[in-house]
């Protein structure tokens, strides 16, 4: 891994778990959407599926769940493996929030570092001791940031390559263009760039490769799929919606991110006056609502417009896969123009 500056725009090596893949694309770990069989679904398709460490929860008293959905995970990817020799799975990506309030990081770290987890995403903060671990499980750590200054920070703790999180993109994103972002990060950093944004389409990975990425990172169309853990009202919205539909507010969680109006409004608030990034987290109660911010107010990126059917993960990826090579042949095809 390098941090000099890349001497050119041809292709730059990528860690082995990344080469390969069906399409440049990992999808994004959404919290209680990203499950067991979305990431079953992704990796049998070809290319990267993730969830939060998080999502796996249990009752007190009751065994990890995350050891139990690492069990799955693994052993479906494997039958998928020995069936299919010809067209194995691709890798598999577990999302850790290393924010010190999450108390069960070093429990999950530990889990994840047993199953051998191949690819670590981590979130919320850059920690030496979670990269060491998942360097000697022999996984590499991808580590979300939002700016250059964070980017810096990730790999001098050990961060093998970087999420760039651009306007646009679902749940908590920043708030650069991802042409500013990727060009601070690329002046200086050689190694894995993933961006994410409001990526819905194949033309869209196309472009994130195109402005300096190696991968994608898409996690709202993926939404709007049967695999998906998500009410059929979520899943009917992100279809039925566009970009003008997305808010931005730090409100719900003290964290700028992006939300669906309509969803806001079916809980009884208004959009319009919630948005924005000044003001005290909302009381749910105090509205009369019954309504709560992770369950009721749902996350999505400005990419939606693109979505316009429930379809499964294959033939997404199928779809994405046909317009990807579209969208290569044509700028190919008018190279002299």
């Amino acid at each position: 891994m390098t941090s000099q500056p890349p001497d050119s725009l041809g292709p730059r090596p990528l860690p082995a778990v990344l080469a390969g893949l069906r399409l440049p694309l990992i999808g994004a770990p959404m919290f209680i959407v990203s499950g067991p069989e979305l990431v079953i679904a992704q990796c049998r398709a070809g290319i990267v599926g993730s969830f939060p460490a998080l999502n796996a929860r249990e009752a007190d008293g009751e065994p990890p769940a995350l050891e139990d959905w690492l069990r799955r995970i693994t052993e479906a990817l494997d039958r998928h493996n020995q069936a299919n020799p010809d067209r194995p799975a691709a890798p598999f990506a577990v999302n850790q929030i290393v924010h010190r309030s999450n108390t069960r990081l070093q429990r999950d770290v530990d889990i994840c570092a047993r199953w051998k987890v191949p690819i670590w995403i981590t979130s919320l903060g850059a920690r030496e001791e979670v990269n060491a671990a998942a360097h000697a499980a022999g996984g590499i750590v991808l580590h979300d940031v939002i700016n250059d200054g964070f980017a810096r920070k990730a790999i001098a703790k050990g961060a093998d390559g970087l999420i760039a999180v651009a306007a646009g993109a679902g749940g908590h994103a920043g708030p650069l263009s991802p042409f500013a972002l990727i060009e601070e990060i690329r002046a200086w950093f050689d190694g894995p760039l993933v961006l994410s944004g409001a990526i819905a389409t194949g033309r869209g990975i196309l472009a994130a490769r195109a402005a300096g990425a190696d991968l994608a990172y898409m996690g709202s169309a993926f939404i709007a799929t049967p695999e998906a853990n998500a009410v059929e009202g979520y899943k009917r919205m992100i279809v039925e919606a566009g970009a003008a539909d997305i808010v931005t507010t730090a409100r719900f969680t003290g964290i700028s991110g992006n939300y669906l109006a309509p969803s806001i409004r079916a809980a009884g608030l208004d959009p319009d006056t919630i948005a924005g990034e000044e003001g005290e987290m909302v009381d749910f109660a105090a509205a009369a609502t019954g309504a709560k911010a992770w369950r009721d107010i749902w996350g999505a990126g400005q990419g939606i417009g693109a979505v316009r059917a429930v379809r499964p993960v294959a033939a997404l990826v199928d779809r994405l896969e046909a317009e990807y090579a579209a969208a290569l042949a044509g700028l190919c095809g008018g190279a002299g123009r």
